[in-house]
């Protein structure tokens, strides 16, 4: 099963981190792990996916031991196995290196292409091999993976590629570069046809393949250990003699910094990759069966609001909605959701704590989770920022919520921060820019938007997350322009009135549902704790089911439209 990792290096599944290997698979009946260097038995080794049974180091894989691992036996077609590259700049000596090349591998080129089955599912797949001149991408890799691509938007299929390059096939010039448009192209038309594209970073993927299709998936995910960048270690610290960090540019160097959204392993790879394909399925194409069988059931889960927390006070509420007993984002999405992935990062700095996101479902139908995220001790609360967000955070939002609009997911934002990040790193990185950002795309999404404050709804750093059809609030939640405390220091020069400040900023959920602010109060019986949240939720699920039933049957336009004159109204 997938989970939450609160550590990193993080993976999209279970266990540690292992370095990937560098050497192939030689033949014979023994093999060295390229890891420990000790002699493992051939067979051994490849019944445990090619990954070392004493230390866990990753070898290279064979594009057709790779069919072997991800698709269903006997489904797998290849396409287009009498392409062979020519010699484009007529290169001296390049012709007899590629017919020995195809004489050694048994490859007329360094990838393969084809259809076949995954648990049933149809997909389109790219393998590229590290044999054939070590990946690098020729015309005829680019040729082969085009004709792949535009095949699958024409039977609308999801397609998935292994990249493992050196990067532009030196012996062929710019004609080698273009490669990197014409895949980029083709992936814009399967993408603008919204079809779903998986980018799997193997060891090595480096250079022009890196900067075109390998970091074009709708989700990236890459191998433990892998070594993926544009330019090389070795490139770097030759060309500007600049000293690389250990673990620089692996795979778990990339989920830190923002730059693919997990880490898979073998084991859990024909999974994960079947997983993802129903998670983007069209929602459309879902029938809501699930939604419906619990209708009969909305009455009887109905929760009164417990009299003794009903009087409490605003200052009350505030110091409830920020104990950190509560219960946090991912309780909630742990609790409502089932089968919930992770994905990381906004592609650009750097994997941002403070708001974590991904896929899950409800019942059947696919849903994005966001949410903001804070945590229980000093170690969790340093590395979640104390739930407050930087840019890179709200950018990872932004992007995760474009994606569902592409797939046509709702979206669902749990918002708890005391607000966005103030420090001086976060001014740099634009954090007016992207709060506007988020607002001004959030507001025209084509898809139904829940935002449901559980906890503090700190200033414009929780609007962020909470531009939608339907806002809720936690009865015990608060929603502010900014806390009582800067409240009473700013306009009574006295903070210590924050208790007379909470009162008269009218923050409570009973106060923002007579002004119209909010649309649902989400009873807490007891303020909601992980040890309660079981019973908090069970209304809120079914809540949660009346919304997407009444939002999934409309029309994308109408959904934008209804939330454009919803803020029109203050």
């Amino acid at each position: 099963m997938l989970k939450e990792m609160f550590k990193k290096p993080v993976y999209i599944t279970l266990n540690k981190t292992k370095e990937t290997a560098e050497p192939q698979v030689p033949e014979g009946l023994w093999i060295k792990c390229p890891k420990c260097r000790e002699m493992l038995y051939k067979e051994d080794v490849a019944a445990n996916r090619y990954v070392c049974y004493k230390c866990g180091g990753y070898f290279r894989v064979k594009a057709k031991n790779r069919i072997r691992m991800v698709v269903d036996r006997h489904t797998f077609e290849e396409w287009d196995t009498d392409l062979y590259g020519g010699n484009p700049l007529e290169f001296e000596g390049y012709e007899e290196k590629l017919e020995q090349t195809r004489e050694k591998t048994k490859l007329n080129e360094a990838v393969i292409t084809g259809q076949g089955k995954i648990y049933g599912e149809d997909t389109v797949l790219g393998i590229c091999d590290s044999r054939f001149m070590m990946g690098s991408m020729g015309h005829m890799v680019g040729e082969k993976l085009t004709r792949a691509i535009e095949r699958a938007t024409k039977k609308r299929l999801p397609l998935i590629i292994f990249t493992c390059s050196g990067g532009a096939r030196m012996q062929e010039g710019m004609i080698s570069l273009m490669q990197m448009a014409k895949t980029a192209a083709a992936l814009k038309r399967h993408s603008d046809a919204g079809l779903f594209y998986l980018s799997v970073l193997t060891d090595p993927t480096t250079g022009g393949v890196t900067a075109s299709f390998a970091m074009l998936g709708d989700v990236i995910l890459g191998e433990p250990g892998a070594l993926v960048g544009f330019a090389g270690p070795r490139v770097i610290e030759q060309t500007i003699g600049q000293k690389l960090p250990e673990g620089f540019q692996r795979s778990e160097f990339l989920v830190e910094h923002g730059i693919i959204d997990g880490i898979v392993e073998r084991k859990d790879l024909k999974d994960t990759l079947h997983r993802l394909i129903q998670m983007h399925k069209p929602v459309q194409n879902l029938n809501s069966l699930a939604l419906q069988k619990h209708e009969a059931t909305q009455r009887q889960d109905a929760v009164q609001i417990n009299q003794d927390n009903r009087n409490l006070n605003a200052w009350d509420r505030v110091r409830t909605a920020r104990m950190p007993e509560r219960a946090t984002a991912m309780d909630y999405i742990q609790t409502l959701f089932e089968d919930f992935m992770e994905l990381h990062g906004d592609r650009a700095f750097r994997d941002d704590g403070a708001i974590v996101g991904g896929l899950a479902w409800m019942d059947e139908i696919p849903v994005t989770v966001i949410g903001q995220q804070k945590g229980r001790n000093t170690k969790e609360n340093v590395s979640r920022n104390f739930g407050m967000p930087n840019p890179e955070g709200y950018r990872k939002a932004l992007r995760l919520m474009k994606q569902a609009e592409k797939f046509g997911r709702p979206v669902i934002t749990f918002v708890d921060t005391p607000g966005a990040f103030c420090g001086l790193e976060a001014e740099e990185r634009g954090q007016g820019e992207a709060i506007a950002r988020n607002l001004l795309e959030m507001s025209a999404l084509k898809v139904p938007v829940l935002c449901i404050v559980i906890g503090e709804g700190g200033s414009g750093g929780a609007l962020a997350l909470a531009v939608g059809n339907e806002v809720w609030m936690m009865e015990n939640a608060v929603y502010s322009v900014l806390s009582p405390e800067g409240f009473a220091s700013i306009l009574w020069k006295d903070s210590k009135r924050c208790d007379e400040a909470a009162e008269v900023m009218k923050i409570t959920a009973p106060d923002l549902l007579r002004l119209k602010v909010i649309d649902k109060i989400i009873p807490e019986p007891e303020p909601a704790m992980p040890h309660n949240l079981e019973a908090v939720c069970n209304p809120m699920k079914t809540e949660i089911r009346n919304f997407l039933k009444s939002y999934l049957g409309q029309d994308k336009e109408e959904i934008a439209r209804q939330r454009y004159e919803r803020f029109m109204k203050y």
